[in-house]
Parts: structure tokens; sequence; C-alpha cells
């Protein structure tokens, strides 16, 4: 009785609200509420108009943005909900610097998105990347400011109780109107990422986490308007995955497809820029994403650094006769650089700005001439073996703890970056944000001479081109069925079929890659570098960097056959650096009495050579066009 008592009372209490309510919202059968949605995600770290890395200005940021918004929030017969997607904390130096350098001061993102009175933002994988010290300490700051709900991420559960460490969703109002925002992080880092990064958190499939909280939310709250905020991707084939892969990468159209309830998805993640359709991988086109009821569902994105935001309007006409809303939304991709800087906003930061820059332009050592990682892509290369270099001689540095390596796994980060960026061969610490783009690690692993090889074998594979004669093509490229090559719509320049960082190249050993042959038999290892026999069945210490040896690429799991499992385990590495790669290359830079001069070290090259040539020249020229 007591509960049939409270039920009844709660239903009536619920009637009773949504009358009470209903007055509330009858201005806007006439009067349509309109908000404009702006979305950024993938900054890197893009925050003010100078690039850290180059010395120079930088045309488009989030202060192109912070322009935009004053704008917006100008205009009073509209409101103005500001979301972000995530990956905001690794890219550009001055990030660095108060994530790792300044730990005392507020973090850098935190105080311009606090600023920017952001009302959601949510979680991105190379967010995670940056370890818990950092993402933690962020997600505190952004808590305590305008937003109050942190980061967002519904998918990353605490292992020992199963719920979510961030906050799962938060509610915003404008004018009245409720809005749920469902945040939520791409899983697939997991294969990428040293687990100590995420201690503590299991990281669970967005589309089944979507399904549980859909429902939960509708139930609970009552949102008028509900948004998905996914740190994924719009294609769901990216990387080999399927329709039904359990957490697929970029499942952003495959919650909209099979989740009801969603008015609106925002993604990020892929770099791609998304207008409101979704994508087919059929016809490689556009579409209209329907829900499990026939609604259509837009979905929209950012391109990386605030080149391109989506601004949406949404607009929410009342009907009175079924106490609900009904929405449109019309929205495109804003070109940034259209907008000049708020600079009454980025002089707020004048502080931390200078000191950042203070920071990366200290002098660390002297080159002679200059390196450029587009040779990187042909074949052996200066920039790649200064990397390899360094590789080895930390791995045999007793100071470290590691492990010996005979054998170094390396690959370009970065399809073209020029060091020292100064004229007279001084080596700023920003160089080192060119030469070694990403947060990586050190590690050894244990490998057979066999399992070395299938890992080259892999990696030409989807480096190179299997030549039939000095005309074709040297690098793998994208094709149609009938062989013309493939263009980004984005930056009309012709893909690669694997990203550049996947063209791993080995040091310790001296091999060819016959690029007349086909894949699976291009690798001919001849010896090691110093003259020693290499031996298939002998187990090798082997260098190589954390984002690889937890199966980045898939080459590991592709070419040397070792398990996925065996690599989230760990299972062949024997030691690990305790800090990030780059943070070595400055150090030995540092250490270095007089001026660098990297050279190849000649430890491989690809044959026929002459074909080679005529390959690289072409493809040169495809790649890099306006190059000197």
């Amino acid at each position: 009785m007591f509960t049939k008592r409270i039920g009844t009372l709660f239903i009536a209490l619920i009637a009773a609200a949504a009358l009470f309510a209903s007055p509330k919202m009858d201005k806007y059968a006439e009067k349509p509420l309109v908000i404009k949605v702006v979305e950024t995600s993938d900054l890197h770290g893009a925050l003010f108009p100078y690039d850290f890395k180059t010395d120079k200005i930088k045309e488009t940021s989030l202060a192109n943005v912070a322009t935009l918004v004053k704008e917006l929030r100008a205009e009073k017969s509209q409101e103005v909900l500001l979301l972000d997607c995530g990956d905001n904390l690794q890219g550009q130096p001055l990030i660095y610097y108060y994530n790792f350098v300044a730990t005392k001061e507020q973090n850098i993102l935190s105080k311009t998105f606090n600023t920017l009175a952001y009302d959601a933002v949510a979680l991105g994988n190379h967010d995670v990347e940056t370890g818990h010290e950092v993402y933690d300490k962020v997600n505190a700051e952004l808590k305590a400011g305008p937003s109050r709900a942190g980061f967002l991420s519904a998918n990353l559960v605490d292992e020992k109780t199963g719920e979510p460490y961030f906050a799962p969703y938060t509610i915003v109002r404008k004018g009245g109107v409720k809005i749920a925002i469902l945040g939520m992080t791409e899983p697939a880092f997991v294969k990428n990422f040293p687990s100590i990064l995420y201690s503590g958190i299991k990281v669970l499939d967005m589309v089944e986490t979507a399904k549980k909280w859909m429902p939960i939310i509708q139930q609970k709250e009552k949102p008028d308007v509900v948004i998905g905020l996914f740190h994924a991707g719009v294609d769901y084939t990216y990387g080999g995955y399927k329709k039904d892969s359990v957490n697929n990468e970029n499942p952003a159209q495959l919650i909209a497809e099979q989740v009801s309830g969603f008015d609106a998805i925002y993604v990020g993640h892929d770099h791609q820029g998304w207008d409101g359709k979704g994508y087919d991988p059929a016809t490689k086109g556009k579409v209209d994403v329907m829900n499990p009821e026939g609604k259509i569902v837009p979905i929209y994105g950012a391109l990386n650094d605030g080149r391109k935001i989506p601004v949406v309007t949404m607009t929410l006409t009342w009907n009175k006769k079924t106490k609900d809303f009904e929405i449109t939304q019309e929205g495109e991709l804003v070109d940034m650089a259209k907008y000049a800087p708020d600079e009454t906003w980025v002089a707020l930061f004048a502080k931390e700005i200078e000191a950042a820059k203070a920071w990366v332009s200290k002098p660390i050592g002297k080159m002679n001439g200059s390196i450029n990682s587009r040779e990187s892509l042909f074949g052996d290369s200066a920039f790649v073996d200064l990397i390899h270099n360094l590789q080895l001689e930390l791995t045999k540095d007793p100071a470290f703890g590691l492990k010996p390596a005979q054998i170094s796994f390396c690959a370009p980060l970065s399809a073209n970056a020029t060091i020292p960026s100064s004229a007279d061969g001084t080596i700023y610490v920003r160089d080192m944000f060119s030469l070694y783009v990403y947060e990586n690690w050190i590690y050894t692993m244990d490998l057979t001479g066999a399992q070395v090889k299938d890992f080259l074998e892999a990696s030409y594979d989807g480096w190179m081109n299997q030549m039939q004669s000095a005309d074709d093509n040297l690098i793998a490229f994208s094709k149609t069925p009938d062989g013309k090559l493939v263009f980004d719509a984005r930056t009309n320049m012709p893909k690669t079929k694997v990203a550049s960082y996947n063209y791993d190249s080995a040091a310790g050993i001296v091999y060819d890659v016959d690029v007349s042959k086909p894949a699976g038999s291009r690798i001919t290892v001849k010896s090691m570098a110093d003259g020693a026999a290499f031996d298939p069945a002998k187990t090798y210490s082997v260098a190589i960097n954390s984002y690889r040896a937890m199966g980045g690429g898939g080459l590991l799991e592709k070419g040397a056959k070792i398990p996925v499992a065996d690599l989230l385990s760990m299972k062949y590495v024997t030691s690990a650096t305790t800090k990030d790669l780059r943070f070595y290359l400055t150090e030995y830079i540092e250490k270095q009495t007089g001026a660098l001069d990297p050279k190849p070290l000649g430890h491989w090259k690809v044959i026929p050579e002459d074909w080679a040539a005529a390959g690289k020249a072409r493809d040169y020229q495809l790649l890099y066009p306006n190059a000197k």
C-alpha cells in the first residue's frame, strides 16, 4: 500500500510539474527559442594566434573562436551553447609546458575554457595520453569553472566500482530549456597507450554505453533536448572495423543509427569536419543519418586546430497540443580564418604566453645544416635516423635501467617537418616538437629475428607500392578499382594506403627492400649493423615507442603475429622509460659538445635503386607540390 501510494503521488507530481512547465514554454509557440550551438574539437593546444613550434603567427586558434562566440553572445535574441569534443591537452609546446613543466600553475586549457564559459567538454584519447596527474588536475579545474561538470566520458569507468570515472553527462539550461549532453571517448586507445596512463579505469564500448545511459537520462532528467558529444569519428570502417566490432574507434554514426533519443551528435577525433551529414562507407559519400524511428540525426564535427568549426542554428518551437518542442537544425562549417583573434581575450593570458614562449625559445644545441622529414617517406633519412640513434644509445646507458637494444624501430611522426627552425643552426626547445610530435615513451621488446623481418614486411606493405617498372609509384597510394589515385576531398592531396607515422624502418640491421616483389617477400636482412650474422631464430632486444609496442598501427599484430592480448599485457616488453621520448631527445642534444651533423645511417635501401629514384621523384611532386 505504501509503495502504491508513493508511486501514485510521484506520477501526480510529475503531471503537475508538466502542467506548471507548459505555460513557461508557451512563449516559444509564437516566438521559437533559437540556440546557436558552437563546437570546437581537436585543438591540440592551438589556443592562441601563435605557433609555439615555428615561432610564427598562427592563422586559426581558440582566439578566433573567442571572437565568434563574443559576437554570437552579443545577439540577445538567441542563446549560445558552447561545446568542446576533446583532444586539447597534447600538440602545441604551450600545452606541454603547462602539463609537465609549470605544473604548479593552473593548466592553460582549463584557464582558457573557463574564461570562455564552455558549457560541456568531452574527454579525448590524447587527453588521456597525458596521464592521470595531468587530466585529473584539469578535470578538477574545469569543475571549478562555469560548466561545473569537468570532462564528460560515460564509457570510462572505475574498474572497481563500475561507476563513471568522469561525469557521464551534464545538464545545461538555455532559455529555460533543459539540454542533456552525453559525453564519451573513443575506446581504441587502450591498444595504443600504456595502461599506467589510465590505471584504475576500464574502457567500455561506446554503442553499448549509449544504450545504457539514454533511458537513464530520459527517465531521470526528462530533458527537452539530448545531444551526444563524442570524441570519436564517423566512418566506422576506418582502421578495418566492422559495424558490429566491439570497441569500434569511430562509432558516432552507429550510435545515431542504433540508439533512439539523440537530437544531434557532435564529434571529434577524425579531424574531418562534418556539416550535418553522415558517411556511407559503400559509396564513400555523405548521407543523412536515421535513427531507429526514421528520424534524421544530424552529425556535426570540427576540423583540428580550430580551422573550421560547426555553427548550428537550433530552433525550438513549442507545440501546445503535444506539450513538446519541435526542433529544426541548420548548420555549417565556418572558416575561423575569417574571424580575427580576440585580442582582448588573448591579453588576459599575456603572462602565461610569455612564460611558454621563453621556455620554447631556450637554445639547447646547434646543428650543421638542417634536416627535413620529407625524405623519410622515400628511404633512409637523417631525420628518422637521429631518433634511431637516440633510442639505441638510450637503451645502452645504464643510468636509465633499460635493456640494451640491438635493433630500433621508428617512423616519421610528421610528414613535413624541418629542424632546426633557425637560420643559424641553433636548436631550440620548440624544434623538439617538430622532431617528435607525440608523448611516446621508449620500450624495449624481445622479438625473434623472424618477427623483426615480418614486422618490417608489414610496414613496407603499407608504405611502398609493388613497382612493375620505373614508371610506377614508389609510395603505396590509395587507388580506385581502375587504378586512379584517390584524393582527399578536404586537402585535394592523394591519400596514402596508411598514414606516414606507420612507416616504420629499422636501424641496427642492414637490409634491402625490394619493391619489385610482392608484399611479404620484400625484405632481405643481410647482417647486423656491426657485421655479425642476423639469425631469424635468435631473440633480439628491440627499441620501440610505446604506441607501436602496444599495438598501434597493427604492425606487431599483422607482421610479427603477436596477439593483441599479449601486446596489451606487455608480455614481450622488457623495460620502459619513465619520461617521454621528446624529453630524452632534448637531453641528448643538450649533452653534445659540438654541433650535431646528422647523416643517414645507411642501414637500409630500396631496390631496384633506379626504380626507387624514379618513383621518388614522381611521388615527391604529388605529396609536396609546393616544396622548394
